[in-house]
């Protein structure tokens, strides 16, 4: 069976906590390649937040905290290697930004298929390990969004 063609929206979710670490995780695929929880809506007309929510728990087992959209997007080439899993001639994906605020010890079950490890990082060292620059952009922007305790 033939999947269908993703669309090019997605969700980009910034974990982080109130001392300001933020989550990473790194794809099994290709090996390095540290980023925050992303994915594609899987139906046109799928709420945003519900999407941010979903691949949060796909990727990271966390249903809890508190997730809030950030109003930030962005519009990106999609990289050659990945333009065939959408539609002939699609080329540019639509992000959008949130975060989503969950406490200290909050266990974090990566789904070994997508993802290989992850770790805690201030938010500063976290976006100089992103491969995406808008990833690394998005962090970059939590302390307009979040008082650190």
């Amino acid at each position: 069976m033939t999947r269908p063609p993703k669309i090019p929206v997605s969700v980009l979710v910034v974990i982080h906590r109130l001392d300001g670490q933020v989550l990473l995780i790194e794809r099994a695929q290709p090996a390095g390649f540290w980023q925050s929880v992303t994915g594609s809506i899987d139906f046109v007309g799928e709420p945003l937040a519900a999407a941010a929510r979903r691949e949060v728990a796909e990727e990271t087992g966390i249903t809890g905290g508190e997730l809030v959209d950030w109003n930030l997007s962005n519009v990106y080439e999609i990289y050659p290697v990945w333009r065939h899993r959408y539609a002939p001639g699609v080329t540019h994906n639509t992000e959008h930004v949130f975060g989503l605020t969950v406490p200290a010890g909050t266990p974090v079950a990566l789904n070994p298929r997508e993802h290989r490890d992850c770790c805690w990082l201030p938010w500063h060292e976290a976006a100089d390990r992103c491969f995406s620059p808008s990833n690394a952009e998005a962090i970059l922007q939590l302390p307009r969004f979040v008082t650190f305790a």
